[in-house]
């Protein structure tokens, strides 16, 4: 008997069922609405303040869209030429595109066009470093592990594809600012050997500045880059329903069950709160703060440079490697390969995507393939932390060198000095990184081990019968003895014997030693401390060594 039947046969004679409950039986009938709300409304959500680092991201893509889908009602992606008559009177007169044109009218002239640029731009730049600090913290806890490795590289595209979103909308408004970045990146496709000129007339239809590079930015920013993107996050949060969301280790909580509250009614109520939440701190920031005024900065013009021009802190990464890279130039059969941009355009994703195929590295170090739901704590896997920490130590630094005339001017210092700062630390304060944390972590991991075996300090000094003086330790609870315990152990790989169990030779191939080599680096005995065992923790708690 289908729903509906079920309804009518419970149903009072001759009494009509309402209107809605009649569309949502026609609806169901079709779509199979109300098994698929069964299945999946009550599905369980683990409750953890890092888990709404996810939230801000999709909250600041909703806003980009909201109040994209207005900025496209009154800007016009054109470079045609047009002389100012507009509200702002230092500009009145003067020639500037079309572009640019309504770009003022929309901070002047359209009621609240101002705000929705300024939460337009902020949401941008929230939902980056969102994005950012999301990522970290999915690698650092090994939520990447299988089955979310096809996740995880989505959260990279999705990341990827922002920066060049963000930088692509930074650029439409046609100002002396953005025109300096476009020509920043016009300088970089000009350094790709042998395509380079082909590139640069493609994306600009002719010599730069052209004429349509505005509208064909336009395209890409409010239709292609963002039409993937929203795929990717449809898919996401396909993959995170399907695997279900992942947990921190904790009493009750194992590889096959999720331990948190319900969609409906409880997480749909905090989400829907804090998604307000997130809109308003992004309204009052864009209502407070001015970001890109660009009636201050004024039309491009391919003759003129913005002093202290600055792309947004996504792109500051990618200019600091061209900006300390050594101009370096070689000819070759009569053309010049421009290094000192092309190495940092092709440095660039290299380092980005080296963070993108870590679970891969990992997996294959580890031979580890099992499906992991619940997450480690950032010290029982300090080979993964570690790389993780340089990985951003590099990125800071190369931010530093995005903004070395800043510096240099804030802080009185020497531009050469910071350059060459710079060079220098891209190299040595990433390895230097790794090392520092890789010893914090076992540091950690060592003090976990002895608050296991003798408890937490209590600060309390007791005097012993025999005149020695001790501090007495509180035993710990079962839930922090299992949090301290609960992980397991990594092994490293071994090569297989070089006789098999019937004495015949086997040789081991340059990838397996590899392999082998890879893994011992990374997990071998000396790159962690071994946990407490139930036979020491019992053995002190018996009252052997224990106060």
């Amino acid at each position: 008997m289908s729903t509906a039947e079920t309804k009518a046969a419970g149903s009072k004679p001759g009494r009509k069922a309402p209107a809605g409950e009649r569309v949502a039986d026609w609806a169901d009938g079709r779509l199979g609405i109300y098994s698929l709300a069964k299945a999946n409304m009550r599905k369980i959500f683990p409750d953890h303040w890092s888990f709404m680092l996810g939230e801000v991201c999709l909250y600041s893509f909703l806003i980009i869209i909201l109040t994209g889908v207005y900025l496209t009602l009154f800007f016009h992606p054109s470079m045609n030429e047009v002389v100012y008559h507009g509200s702002y009177v230092p500009l009145q007169g003067q020639r500037m595109s079309e572009a640019f044109s309504s770009t003022l009218h929309i901070s002047f002239d359209v009621r609240g066009g101002l705000l929705i640029r300024q939460i337009h731009h902020w949401a941008a730049l929230i939902f980056l470093a969102g994005m950012f600090v999301h990522m970290m913290r999915v690698f650092f806890t090994g939520a990447f592990r299988k089955p979310r490795e096809i996740n995880w590289l989505f959260g990279f595209l999705l990341f990827f594809l922002g920066m060049f979103t963000g930088f692509t909308g930074y650029s439409l408004p046609d100002d002396l600012l953005s025109g300096t970045g476009v020509r920043f990146v016009d300088g970089a496709i000009l350094s790709v050997p042998l395509i380079g000129t082909y590139l640069s007339m493609l994306v600009f239809g002719g010599e730069f500045p052209g004429g349509d590079f505005v509208a064909r930015f336009y395209s890409v920013h409010i239709l292609l880059l963002p039409g993937i993107m929203l795929g990717l996050v449809v898919a996401h949060l396909i993959l995170v329903i399907y695997h279900k969301h992942t947990q921190y280790p904790g009493p009750g909580r194992t590889e096959k069950n999720v331990v948190g509250m319900p969609l409906l009614p409880v997480y749909m109520a905090k989400a829907g709160g804090f998604f307000f939440l997130v809109f308003g701190a992004i309204a009052a920031i864009a209502a407070i703060a001015t970001i890109n005024p660009i009636w201050e900065i004024g039309p491009y013009r391919p003759d003129q440079v913005s002093t202290g021009a600055q792309p947004d802190w996504y792109m500051g990464f990618a200019e600091g490697l061209i900006r300390v890279m050594p101009g370096w130039e070689i000819n070759i059969w009569g053309h010049t390969l421009v290094l000192g941009v092309f190495i940092p355009l092709v440095i660039f994703p290299l380092v980005l995507f080296a963070i993108a195929l870590w679970p891969f590295l990992e997996a294959w170090a580890t031979g580890d393939k099992r499906e992991h739901h619940l997450l480690d704590r950032p010290r029982n896997a300090p080979t993964r932390t570690a790389f993780g920490v340089a990985w951003i130590a590099a990125y800071f630094v190369m931010l530093i060198g995005g903004g070395n005339d800043l510096w240099a001017t804030h802080f009185h210092l020497s531009l050469n000095a910071i350059t060459w700062f710079v060079r220098i630390g891209f190299f040595v304060i990433p390895v230097l990184s790794f090392i520092a944390t890789r010893r914090i972590c076992m540091g950690l991991q060592r003090r976990d081990r002895e608050k296991v075996l003798h408890g937490r300090e209590s600060g309390i000094i007791k005097r012993l019968p025999h005149g020695e003086f001790v501090e007495v330790h509180e035993p710990l609870t079962q839930e922090q003895l299992h949090t301290l315990t609960a992980h397991e152990q990594p092994k490293p790989l071994e090569l297989e014997p070089e006789v098999d169990k019937n004495g015949v030779a086997r040789k081991a191939s340059m990838g397996q030693k590899m392999k082998v080599r890879l893994s011992k680096s990374m997990y071998g005995e000396d790159k962690f401390v071994p946990k407490a065992t139930a036979e020491e923790y019992q053995e002190i708690t018996s009252g052997h060594g224990h106060h």
